[in-house]
């Protein structure tokens, strides 16, 4: 599959994604919601490190550079 996300979108995700982690394990987010965010979050690392975003696909969606 090709990849869809660009490189900000990328970075975004990391940045986003180590946040929720961090606000997990100082227990600032608990509860069934801290595991829903940490959840989203490993969504959002390995979105990242593929390049590849799944419900981008439907809607066409692509934040990479056009190559010429």
């Amino acid at each position: 599959m090709k990849k869809n996300m660009g490189s900000a979108d990328r970075i975004i995700r990391l940045i986003i994604a180590a946040i929720v982690t961090i606000l997990y394990f100082t227990n600032i987010s608990t509860g069934t919601l801290g595991i829903v965010l940490l959840a989203l979050a490993g969504i959002f690392l390995l979105t990242s490190f593929f390049g590849l975003c799944l419900l981008y696909l439907p809607f066409g969606i692509n934040s990479c550079k056009k190559q010429e």
